[in-house]
């Protein structure tokens, strides 16, 4: 096989210049070296974590309920069942490629009973008569495949598998990130009901008190009144409550591939993250190997560059080998009989030589895909990067403002006590303890609020170096 494929080698070399004219066409960008990224004082300054990301990242949170809504939501989740069909799918397309570089076969059996014309140039006796015209052959070709044409083609489909498998990771990230991150805002919203009620309750008892201050003559109904008018509003935030803890519910739900009758058995979320994640010491470089969105375009670029390797290898002539043995006979009696015999060889040679614009078509529209995917692959190693230094920018901002509103929360305490204490005594009014109240409020939700944050800050975090592999 080495000394056919040299020999046609030789032979075609001649006609290699009239057909391998490509007007120099050839992919212009060039893939980024992530080391060549200034990685940032915020990713510099970062508490340096042992390990990557474990696969299951968000046991952090000591959660057992959300561990188990994450490993139905992986197993039932139909999006991602749809990914998983797409690798399915590319598999099957490789195969095919694969069987298109190799040997073709085939065995084929004719029996045809035929009227021959009288009057046509069938001789006698089959002249005017009915006989039976029967054949058998097997069959083959081999495409030599000089230059590489269909051994890149199937290149790229095994790396179009391997994309697909990339994606199918990022599928299963997004997945993820939106159970975790829905399981949060639930956690939240239950502790903003917590509150509201906490301040019914608070406006009840100062209602009540005010009501027995004006029984004593040392109150006015303008106290009851202003104390009155603000339960309709607390009714109405503890209602919105409720909607959007529903609203959640059914979204988890929806998420884990399930109906709305198992996102009301949704207990509330016990979350917990005992410490704060730091990061790997290998950043940037190993980054690209971690987050699924650059290996699925890393994978694109490779599939680009084998088809633009198959155009170009369209220029060039193809050699095909095709040969066939068989039997054929009028009739049955003779049909086994050695004298029945048939065979052929068939070397077929194409050169593509009116195809030029068509060819160099191919290559340039083949060249700009490439450009347009390493491009894609630069922007999303930029957009990495980006992304771990924002979470940890996020992260460590938090910190700090959970610690400004702790102490925000210690001053607003101490001030509602004061101000319950002086209407107690006489010495202040209602006005004044709802003021109080509603500050205390305002702090208790604000450092709810950043607690939700600081877990979906963590969540940001395992997202943006990949999850876990």
């Amino acid at each position: 096989m080495t000394l056919i494929r040299s020999l046609s080698a030789a032979s075609l070399s001649l006609a290699l210049s009239a057909c391998a004219s490509m007007g120099h066409i050839a992919p212009r960008s060039t893939r980024l070296n992530p080391d060549t990224l200034g990685a940032g004082t915020a990713i510099g300054a970062a508490r340096v974590a042992p390990e990557w990301p474990k696969q299951a990242w968000w046991q952090d949170l000591h959660d057992p309920q959300l561990n188990q809504l994450l490993a139905v939501a992986l197993a039932d989740n139909p999006g991602l069942h749809a990914t998983q069909a797409r690798v399915r799918q590319a598999r099957a397309l490789a195969g095919a490629a694969e069987d298109n570089t190799g040997q073709k076969g085939d065995a084929n059996m004719s029996l045809n009973r035929e009227l021959y014309s009288a009057h046509g140039t069938t001789p006698a006796p089959l002249a005017g008569n009915y006989a039976w015209r029967n054949q058998a052959t097997l069959s083959g070709s081999y495409d030599l495949d000089l230059w590489g044409r269909k051994r890149e083609a199937l290149a790229a489909a095994l790396d179009d598998v391997e994309l697909a498998s990339a994606e199918a990771q990022v599928a299963r990230l997004a997945l993820e990130t939106a159970v975790v991150r829905t399981y949060i805002q639930l956690s939240l919203e239950f502790d903003s009901q917590d509150y509201v009620q906490a301040s019914l309750a608070q406006r009840a008892r100062i209602l009540d008190i005010s009501r027995r201050r004006k029984a004593a003559g040392l109150g006015t109904d303008i106290d009851i009144a202003q104390i009155e008018t603000t339960l309709p509003a607390g009714r109405r935030e503890l209602e919105q409550a409720a909607e959007a803890i529903a609203l959640l519910r059914n979204q988890l739900a929806a998420l884990s591939g399930k109906g709305p009758a198992d996102g009301e058995a949704i207990a509330r979320p016990t979350l917990r993250l005992d410490a704060p994640p730091g990061l790997p010491s290998a950043l940037p470089a190993e980054l690209i190997g971690r987050r699924p969105d650059i290996a699925a375009q890393r994978w694109r670029v490779e599939a680009a560059a084998k088809r633009v390797d198959a155009a170009k290898a369209e220029f060039y002539p193809n050699v095909n080998l095709a040969a066939f043995v068989g039997l054929q006979s009028f009739g049955f009696a003779k049909f086994l009989d050695t004298n029945s015999e048939i065979a052929g060889l068939a070397p077929a040679l194409n050169l593509p030589i009116f195809a030029g614009p068509r060819l160099r078509a191919q290559l340039g529209s083949r060249s700009a895909l490439y450009d347009g995917a390493v491009e894609q692959y630069n922007a999303t190693v930029v957009q990495a990067l980006g992304d771990v230094a924002n979470a940890i920018v996020k992260l460590r901002s938090l910190q700090q403002q959970n610690l400004l509103t702790r102490r925000a929360l210690e001053t607003a305490n101490k001030a509602h006590d004061l101000a319950g204490r002086a209407y107690k005594a006489g010495l202040s009014d209602s006005v004044t303890v709802l003021g109080t109240q509603i500050a205390l409020l305002v702090e208790q939700q604000k450092l709810a609020q950043i607690g939700a944050r600081e877990l979906d800050g963590y969540v940001s975090l395992m997202a943006a170096l990949g999850g876990g592999i």
